[in-house]
């Protein structure tokens, strides 16, 4: 099983079939069409622009998530159970991601928002607060409070989270 990239955005994780219940996926789906018909002067784009803003506050209330629009989001994002996730609007985060429910990335005072790599896993009711800098492949366990700068291929946990090297599992 190959590691997913913490570069290049595997936009399949995101994808959304037509006829299933995927809430955070279309929820992500929304923020893309969004992202698309931003930039656009075509008439029928601001029309779509519209669409997408209804879309999002439709799937915003039914996954109970806070996920502006607009973010700095890269592709590939895996949202499984979408509740109680708050993202700040000025917090990036890389691409494939995994960010498990009540995972909260926002500031803590003045100075700035997280910046979180590509390829982090953030477990279940996770904080991230301030302007933390996430390296590619960290995991953050569990209700951790990440108030330091985590390095690649390192993981945080507790509270406050303790920065520890990432164990590999054998295959």
């Amino acid at each position: 099983m190959s590691v997913p990239s913490a570069e290049i955005p595997d936009l399949s994780r995101e994808h959304k079939t037509c006829l299933s219940w995927h809430p955070a996926r279309a929820l992500l789906a929304s923020l893309r069409a969004y992202e698309r018909h931003c930039d656009s002067t075509n008439p029928v784009s601001w029309l779509l622009k519209k669409w997408a803003v209804l879309r999002h506050r439709f799937w915003s209330v039914i996954t109970g998530a806070d996920i502006p629009l607009g973010s700095k989001i890269a592709g590939g994002l895996l949202l499984p159970h979408a509740n109680g996730i708050v993202i700040h609007p000025e917090a990036q985060i890389g691409p494939n991601c995994l960010i498990f429910q009540q995972v909260t990335i926002g500031t803590r005072g003045p100075g700035g928002a997280p910046q979180i790599g590509g390829h982090v896993d953030i477990g279940a009711g996770a904080k991230i607060l301030g302007p933390v800098t996430i390296g590619n492949h960290a995991v953050i366990g569990a209700n951790a409070v990440v108030l330091v700068d985590v390095p690649d291929n390192c993981m945080a946990v507790g509270i406050p989270a303790v920065v520890k090297p990432r164990q590999r599992q054998e295959d």
